[in-house]
């Protein structure tokens, strides 16, 4: 089992980025880290520090359940968008970070680009 991420354009052969759901987890562990706190300690996450804490456009994709569903609107996707691309190009020379997260992280923003092109929604599957 896992989870995918897809523009909701009808398109089968848009692109989409799918992870297990621990590597969802780890995925966005690293995210959290490169916006400068631990997703551990956040409300959801297993700690008390509310969302409210922190300010990252990259809230929306970090903050929800891994297998819940649902979408990110094309608003959500065009907000986190130039964030997730500077984190790219930052992991791409950063040592440590696991080449998985960065081609998931570029695969992603591919998916993100459809979706704000397209006014679609990213959805999750």
């Amino acid at each position: 089992m896992g989870l995918t991420l897809f523009p909701g354009d009808g398109d089968i052969s848009s692109p989409d980025v799918g992870w297990s759901y621990s590597g969802f987890a780890a995925f966005r562990r690293q995210l959290a880290r490169a916006e400068g706190f631990d997703l551990e300690e956040m409300r959801g996450f297993g700690g008390e520090r509310p969302w409210s804490d922190v300010s990252t456009p990259l809230e929306p994709l970090l903050d929800r359940p891994d297998d819940g569903g649902g979408e990110l609107s094309p608003t959500e996707c065009a907000a986190l968008l130039p964030r997730l691309e500077a984190i790219v190009d930052q992991w791409r020379t950063e040592v440590g970070v696991p080449w998985r997260h960065v081609d998931s992280a570029r695969q992603l923003t591919v998916a993100l680009r459809i979706c704000v092109a397209k006014d679609v929604e990213l959805l999750f599957l």
